[in-house]
C-alpha cells in the first residue's frame, strides 16, 4: 500500500470529505495541517502547483484536492492506487 499524504486545514469542509472517504476505506494516511503556517503551506503550493485545500498524494502520484479524490472514486480508479 503506497503512503498517502494529505495537506488539510481544520475548518476545511472538503478536507473533512477527503480524510472521511480515505477512513472509510481503510487506508492510513499522513495529515499536514498548513493552519498557521505560511511555510508549510507555502511548501504544498510549490509541491502541488495549488494553494487550496485539501491537497493528496497517493504515493509519488499528486491526485490534487477533494474532488479529484471523489472523481477517482466515481470512476473505479481509486481502488486500484490505494492497492498498488
Amino acid at each position: 500500500m503506497p503512503d498517502i499524504l494529505i495537506y488539510t486545514s481544520a475548518t476545511c469542509p472538503y478536507c473533512i470529505r477527503a480524510k472521511g472517504l480515505l477512513s472509510q476505506k481503510g487506508v492510513p494516511f499522513q495529515e499536514i495541517s498548513v493552519d498557521g503556517k505560511p511555510e508549510v503551506r507555502a511548501d504544498m503550493a510549490q509541491k502541488a502547483g495549488r494553494t487550496s485545500v485539501p491537497q493528496i498524494w497517493i504515493g509519488d502520484r499528486h491526485v490534487g484536492g477533494c474532488d479529484d479524490l471523489f472523481a477517482l472514486e466515481r470512476s473505479g480508479q481509486l481502488e486500484p492506487l490505494l492497492s498498488a
